[in-house]
């Protein structure tokens, strides 16, 4: 397996993982699936400013890993939000995880301390969510940090989500200014 950072031309391929969590799950609370066209315009946004990874396995794109802004103020700059979506039938693999840590060595080199994951929390697990998102990123190191509930309403049901964080860097003052991804130099 290898990873890679995402190219615009990866849209496609992204987007039939994506599709099926909107669909048939409650792990996004997007309901409509985005077109090519939007989908591209995503990579190519998150890009500017932040990793976003593909991992490859016998040349198929088989999952993907980005970051963006935990929040737009400056003062926020040190902090992200992660995200991560691999596709149905790789699971348990070690994809997530893959592609987890290459992100967070990007993160690193950017001088980004601080990963934040916003998860969909069922109340009670069904067929459209469960604890395995929240479980997956306890075992990377994440730790609860709060939790909104009945916030999202998909598949007449209501959600509730937490926030789980992890520290990948020190804090210092004065802290060093971020460098966006599309100036780092190349690893």
């Amino acid at each position: 397996m290898s990873i890679q950072v995402a190219q615009i031309a990866d849209a496609k391929k992204l987007l039939a993982i994506y599709a099926p969590y909107v669909r048939e799950t409650a792990i996004t609370f997007e309901y409509e699936v985005p077109t090519i066209e939007e989908f591209a315009v995503r990579i190519a946004h998150t890009l500017e400013r932040y990793p976003y990874l593909v991992a490859k396995y016998n040349g198929e794109i088989v999952g993907y890993a980005y970051a963006g802004p935990l929040h737009e103020r400056p003062a926020y700059d040190w902090a992200v939000e992660t995200s991560i979506y691999v596709k149905h039938d790789k699971k348990g693999q070690k994809i997530g995880r893959a592609l987890y840590d290459a992100l967070e060595v990007q993160l690193h080199r950017q001088n980004i301390v601080n990963v934040n994951a916003c998860i969909a929390s069922p109340a009670i697990e069904d067929a459209h969510l469960t604890r395995d998102s929240i479980l997956f990123h306890e075992k990377l190191g994440y730790h609860m940090v709060g939790e909104f509930h009945q916030c999202g309403y998909k598949f007449d049901t209501w959600y509730n989500m937490v926030w789980m964080e992890k520290m990948i860097g020190e804090h210092k003052v004065p802290q060093p200014q971020v460098i966006w991804f599309s100036q780092l130099p190349e690893a």
